[in-house]
C-alpha cells in the first residue's frame, strides 16, 4: 500500500513522526560513541538541540517542560550522568568544524518549522 504524505491525516503523521523521533533517539542512547560535537559539526544538530527542540514544541503547546527534564527524555538519564560517563574534551577542530556547519544552520524562512536556527 502506498500513501501519499499529503493525504495522511495530522494524527496518523504525528505518530508516525513521533515512532520515527522515538528511534532516533534509542540511537543516541545507544551511540555513546558519537559526541555531540561531532554530531553539531557534521549535522548541526545534536542531543541538546533535539531536547530544546522538545522544549519549544511544549511550550508552543502551553506545556512547560525545564530543559533539564527534556534533556532526560532525549538523554535516556539526567545530562550530567551523560556528561560524566560518556562526554569527552572536544578538540580544536571538532570545534571548528562544529562552527562552520551550524552557520550553514541559517535559514531566510521566520517560521522555524524545520527546526532550524535563524
Amino acid at each position: 500500500m502506498t500513501i501519499i504524505s499529503a493525504t495522511l491525516d495530522d494524527v496518523t503523521r504525528d505518530a508516525i513522526q513521533a515512532a520515527a523521533f522515538r528511534r532516533l533517539t534509542a540511537l543516541l542512547r545507544h551511540r555513546t560513541d558519537v559526541q555531540n560535537v561531532d554530531l553539531m559539526g557534521t549535522g548541526g544538530f545534536c542531543r541538546n538541540c533535539l531536547s530544546d527542540w522538545l522544549a519549544d514544541a511544549a511550550a508552543e503547546r502551553g506545556v512547560v517542560l525545564a530543559k533539564e527534564a527534556a534533556r532526560e527524555l532525549v538523554y535516556g538519564m539526567p545530562y550530567a550522568d551523560y556528561k560524566a560517563r560518556h562526554q569527552t574534551p572536544a578538540t580544536d577542530a571538532q570545534l571548528a568544524a562544529m562552527a562552520a556547519s551550524v552557520a550553514k544552520n541559517q535559514v531566510p524562512d521566520a517560521s522555524r518549522a524545520d527546526g532550524l536556527e535563524q
